[in-house]
């Protein structure tokens, strides 16, 4: 069984993990994945709708799958690994595996209100 948190969205429970330890890892890796800044934008990947998804699994892996601004972001190379760094800073995680992935393809509309004000995109 695995939990998966659906960025900017509520987090499921069916997991063996208990719920208060699924809810604070859920919440942490939000944190951490918020410290997180694409090198070309002064927003976090997570307010720009960069992440689709963080499953935690009953082991505590995590697998997150997130995208990119464009395939051809400069930051392509280095951000995944920054990701997986993060999240592996939280306690209690395992192993993090981050997929790129390209669908939905990214539009500006998954930005969140935080993302659009820092980037006065009103």
């Amino acid at each position: 069984m695995t939990d998966t948190i659906e960025a900017k969205a509520n987090m499921q429970t069916v997991s063996a993990l208990p719920p208060e330890e699924t809810e604070r890892l859920g919440t942490e890796i939000v944190a951490a994945l918020k410290t997180v800044f694409d090198p070309e934008i002064p927003a976090d990947i997570y307010e720009l709708g960069l992440i689709y998804k963080v499953e935690i699994k009953d082991d505590r892996t995590v697998d997150v799958d997130m995208t990119l601004t464009t395939p051809n972001c400069p930051a392509a190379a280095e951000l995944p690994t920054m990701v997986e760094n993060a999240v592996a800073t939280v306690p209690g995680v395992g192993v993090v595996n981050v997929a790129i992935v390209w669908e939905p393809p990214w539009t500006p509309e998954r930005m969140s209100d935080e993302a659009r004000l820092v980037l006065n995109m009103w």
